[in-house]
């Protein structure tokens, strides 16, 4: 029983310690070709509802793209979130929510429950959009397969951030340790809005 014990709390440190870290993503002549010259401005994705949203509706914003979870040990940056969401949103800084269920299973509810969930525990009013796969591979999301491609890097666990310039280019990745209210992030949006 006590090596059980030993085993999980090993596991899970080491997960958690891993999963701040950005994974690289794939990288090869076709997808270079595929996103030459594209941006995530490009694309169309599904809000939390099931509509059709097309991210061009934000050109000219900077957005914060984030694959967030509602069992896991970084959900309570939420609360930063929206906070940062409400702090930046007269400067033309979007948050957006994406769903994910790559990491542990820790999104394992309907849209409906998660938005419920974000609304009711942490009063999330930023976008949020239908679930998606970070992960490489069959199934990976358009969205992630672009900011994959163009940054080098895929989340390694939920949480982690892309600033996105007014142009639709990401400026930055950041893992899920990064707090919303950490100063390199909030350099980087700073840079994107100057930019």
């Amino acid at each position: 029983m006590l090596n059980t014990i030993r085993h999980a709390v090993v596991t899970g440190a080491l997960m958690i310690a891993g999963a701040a870290c950005a994974v690289d993503a794939p990288q090869s002549p076709e997808l270079s070709a595929k996103w030459s010259g594209r941006t995530v401005l490009d694309l169309k994705v599904k809000d939390i509802d099931g509509k059709e949203v097309s991210l061009a509706d934000w050109k000219g914003k900077v957005l914060i793209i984030v694959n967030v979870a509602s069992r896991c040990g970084y959900t309570p940056q939420y609360e930063g979130l929206q906070k940062l969401a409400d702090s930046m949103k007269d400067k033309g800084v979007i948050v957006l929510g994406f769903p994910c269920n790559d990491f542990g299973g820790q999104e394992p509810g309907s849209e409906a429950q998660v938005k419920e969930f974000c609304s009711s525990k942490y009063g999330v009013s930023f976008p949020m959009f239908s679930k998606v796969q970070t992960k490489a591979g069959a199934g990976q999301s358009e969205l992630y397969e672009c900011l994959g491609t163009q940054t080098g890097k895929l989340p390694g666990w939920n949480f982690s951030k892309y600033v996105i310039g007014k142009d639709g280019k990401p400026v930055g990745f950041f893992g899920s340790s990064v707090k919303p209210d950490s100063k390199e992030l909030l350099d980087a949006i700073d840079s994107a809005l100057k930019g």
